[in-house]
């Protein structure tokens, strides 16, 4: 991976986060917890989907693989990544009923 699909991870993990926080009230993790669930989530689901059958040629498996049209896959699932993550996330934290 790249530093710019790294950047390109983070950023829309972070949005994905950010978005889901609050479009679902009962998964938000306040601004922060969003952002940083939503970064480390959108990172981990490029890297994981790298090394998928189907999904290395979207976000771009190998040093070879750059250009738009792979910074665009990198976007889409770093963004659902953060979402994910940040889901999961919130509902582990409203199942132990912390807030």
């Amino acid at each position: 991976m790249d530093i710019v699909a790294i950047i390109i991870s983070l950023v829309l993990g972070a949005v994905g986060g950010i978005g889901i926080g609050q479009m679902v009230k009962g998964v938000n993790l306040g601004t922060v917890g969003n952002v940083v669930a939503g970064a480390i989530g959108g990172i981990v689901l490029v890297w994981v989907s790298a090394y998928i059958p189907g999904l290395a040629g979207i976000v771009g498996a190998g040093a070879e693989a750059q250009g738009i049209g792979t910074w665009i896959g990198q976007a889409i699932v770093g963004l659902i990544g953060g979402g994910i993550l940040t889901a999961i996330a919130g509902g582990i934290r409203n199942a132990m009923g912390t807030s």
